[in-house]
């Protein structure tokens, strides 16, 4: 499922991540670095995923959407930008599908570490109560009635405070229980705090790769970019 998000926390364009703007290869537009997703040859010639954009070498940087990955493995945009021949793995979108999926699930295991999650359907109802939660996160396989019920709530108060409603269902239930440490984790209530900025960051990400937005009409593979 794709992501059911209404807001952000923080808004991605002011994490610290982001950086100076870079060339997309694709699509020959800049953007900020958390819009984008790099990559390096390494000394084999192999095209490998270098997410915190620390890897040595020169690196080409494309949309961080399985679309434009896609395109770029199509058009050939790693030799090219590079200016030679490299090996590009051909489950690439795969890969780094599972590694945006994997980040998250360690930043939602991060938040529980850090005391900022609350799980189970009346622990989160009483947060949003409260006024203490800033995201919800419910499974992508759960029941559409409780969502149903906690999210009106959520979306209510929020609406009266000003406030975005940030709600996700982008993880099954096992693997949020896996994450979380407990057994049939459906729902989950975020408070504010950095633990939650980064969880929301890491699965803004994840959904924003999945979601396709990218248009094979506005690419422009022309020249090679720097990185």
């Amino acid at each position: 499922m794709t992501s059911k998000a209404t807001g952000r926390l923080p808004d991605d364009r002011n994490d610290a991540v982001c950086g100076p703007l870079r060339l997309c290869a694709v699509t020959r537009l800049e953007k900020p670095r958390a819009e984008l997703l790099r990559f390096v040859a390494d000394p084999s010639g192999r095209m490998v995923t270098d997410p915190g954009a620390v890897l040595p070498g020169r690196g080409v940087w494309v949309t961080a959407e399985r679309a434009a990955l896609a395109e770029a493995l199509k058009a050939k945009v790693f030799a090219r930008s590079l200016k030679r021949q490299v090996t590009v793995d051909s489950d690439l979108a795969d890969q780094v599908e599972a590694m945006f999926r994997r980040r998250a699930l360690d930043a939602l295991s991060i938040a529980r570490k850090a005391g900022s999650v609350t799980t189970g359907f009346a622990q989160v109802d009483a947060a949003i109560e409260a006024g203490d939660a800033v995201a919800l996160f419910h499974a992508a396989d759960a029941a559409e009635g409780g969502r149903d019920k906690l999210d009106r709530k959520f979306k209510a108060i929020r609406r009266d405070s000003g406030l975005p409603a940030v709600i996700e269902a982008v993880f099954t239930i096992e693997e949020m229980s896996l994450a979380i440490g407990r057994t049939n984790v459906v729902h989950a209530a975020l408070k504010r705090g950095g633990a939650t900025d980064r969880l929301l960051h890491e699965t803004g990400r994840f959904a924003r790769y999945r979601s396709n937005g990218f248009s094979v009409k506005d690419t422009a593979l022309h020249s090679p970019t720097e990185g």
